[in-house]
């Protein structure tokens, strides 16, 4: 009985899934990651640390830490890239150990430094390294064949916004050239204009000793008070007022 009971002291608490074995599918050529869950079914906080007989080839995260009673951890393993050989066996092994949380857990390092060997308590798993199988690499050109076919039926909805910007972007650069052709013709007009109104003044001068019936005199003023040019200054104020407001609009 006193056999059984100090047996009973070092069995493991925690409850792990996959319970022996951590399966690692191929290809190797990355990175590799599965999960181990750690579930602590009891009333107390339990302490746990990772460890592995290959450390160079895994990265643990979390390695270490504290499960709260009836709460449970999900670590995940990550085995590095390497050439796998399928006649080589693995080696490699992992140990997850634990302890009952002593009252102050600040410092772990003391806690598990400090802990007595009957307190400890440990599951091993080995590693095993699976290369996808023939009907698993069907199923996997199968799923990238159909993968397009999901991304484009997603893509129905948003694939005119891209469109519609490149129209938008269009039309915006339409509408400066077509803003700044206008201001040029604006200036060129108002050149223009005020050209025929010292023309207009000059022939005026000219023309104040001359009968106000003659013919010229009356030809002169025609030229002098045309407005023409001062309409299209209108017009062309009234297009780029029209252009801009869409434009900011």
């Amino acid at each position: 009985m006193a056999a059984a009971g100090t047996l009973a002291k070092h069995e493991q608490i925690l409850v792990l899934d996959p319970p022996t074995d951590l399966k690692f599918k191929g290809p190797f050529t990355d990175v590799v990651t599965t999960n181990l869950k750690l579930r602590n079914p009891s009333d107390r906080k339990v302490c746990f640390k990772v460890k592995t007989t290959a450390p160079r080839r895994y990265c643990v995260r979390p390695n270490s830490g504290i499960i709260e009673p009836g709460s449970s951890v999900t670590v995940s393993v990550m085995l590095q890239p390497f050439d796998y050989d399928p006649n080589e066996k693995s080696k490699h092994k992992f140990m997850v150990q634990t302890i009952f949380a002593p009252p102050s857990t600040s410092d772990m390092e003391a806690v598990w430094k400090e802990a007595k060997p009957d307190d400890l308590m440990d599951s091993k798993l080995r590693c095993v390294f699976e290369m996808p199988n023939e009907n698993d690499k069907l199923n996997d050109v199968e799923a990238s064949k159909s993968a397009p076919v999901l991304n484009t039926s997603k893509q129905d909805g948003p694939m005119p916004k891209p469109h519609s910007v490149s129209l938008n972007d269009t039309e915006t650069r339409k509408l400066v050239e077509e803003c700044k052709r206008l201001q040029a013709d604006v200036m060129k007009l108002s050149d223009e204009n005020r050209h025929l109104r010292e023309e207009g003044l000059r022939l005026r001068k000219v023309t104040h000793s001359d009968k106000s019936g003659s013919p010229t005199a009356l030809a002169l003023r025609e030229n002098g008070s045309n407005p023409l040019p001062s309409l299209l200054v209108v017009i062309a104020a009234i297009f780029i007022g029209f252009f801009l407001g869409k434009f900011i609009l």
